[in-house]
């Protein structure tokens, strides 16, 4: 049994800028904190490059109790190719769509009545926007959607090794999607398959998701997927935030290669807390990055 917690989901994003703009005004989140690096991540947080990056922690609510979004932000690339491997952000919310409308913003697909409708970032990711409100207290980020070239071989990884447990009535009942969840689905990961023969491609803008676990726990992890002859992309190891703190990472690669990253929870409670200065040190950054058009 793996007594995790669901984090946070990586985009990495070419015009900072534009996609702040789209998470703070469309989608109405709030900066919870931000952190600039000068160097790469031992632990690829921001892909295969060793320059200067940003990462923005961006949601609903504290991490504490909500899912939220990393978005990160090398300097100097100004876009990502896209996969097929990310299928979609599920958000619940009567607020959305109306503010879209009013700043200009495209509506990709429009839904049926009661039905999501799709919003694309300015990189082009997925939003699902159901148009329910949120009881108060809620998350209104609901699930995160990932497709796979093996539906079965996919359950067995992440429900029969990692604990996982399938979610009843939280999604469609289609023998082609599978739901998720470490906690009675307050987060849901939907696993998709994609149409028979059709390879999986994460191409450069993988993402990444993350869980925090007990400290005492990532050794037992490490252990069970090399059983299970999985793929660790990277052992233990210990990362250092300048001026906050120290957390320990084990890294892992499901079949398709979706990167999945467990945190130990000591070390993110310490490492996630709310700064409220973040917002403005963002902008700050922003307005005086030599590599981008505003």
């Amino acid at each position: 049994m793996i007594a995790a917690r669901a984090l946070h989901y990586v985009f990495k994003i070419g015009n900072r800028a534009k996609n702040i703009q789209f998470f703070r005004e469309i989608l109405g989140m709030k900066v919870l904190r931000h952190e600039e690096f000068t160097q790469g991540c031992d632990a690829a947080c921001n892909g295969p490059y060793d320059n200067r990056w940003s990462k923005t922690m961006i949601g609903y609510g504290p991490e504490a109790s909500h899912f939220v979004i990393e978005l990160t932000y090398n300097y100097g690339v100004r876009e990502y190719a896209l996969g097929n491997d990310f299928a979609g952000l599920t958000i619940k919310s009567r607020d959305i769509l109306d503010r879209a409308r009013r700043h200009g913003y495209p509506v990709a697909e429009e839904g049926a009545p009661g039905e999501p409708s799709v919003l694309l970032s300015p990189d082009g990711y997925r939003v699902l926007v159901v148009p329910e409100e949120v009881p108060a207290g809620a998350d209104p980020v609901q699930r995160v959607a990932l497709h796979v070239t093996e539906l079965a071989r996919s359950r067995a990884y992440w429900a029969d090794t990692l604990a996982m447990v399938p979610v009843p009535g939280t999604t469609d009942p289609s023998p082609d999607r599978l739901a998720l969840s470490y906690d009675q689905g307050k987060f849901v990961l939907e696993l998709r398959q994609l149409a028979a023969g059709t390879p999986l491609d994460r191409a450069k803008a993988y993402g990444r998701i993350a869980f925090a676990v007990p400290h005492a726990t990532q050794p037992h992890i490490d252990e069970l997927i090399r059983q299970a002859g999985g793929t660790v992309l990277t052992p233990l190891i210990s990362l250092d935030t300048p001026g906050k703190a120290t957390v320990r990472v084990i890294i892992l690669a499901d079949p398709d290669g979706h990167e999945i990253c467990f945190v130990d929870e000591e070390g993110f409670g310490a490492l996630s807390a709310l700064d409220p200065d973040s917002n403005a040190a963002l902008d700050k950054y922003i307005a005086k990055d030599p590599f981008q058009e505003q």
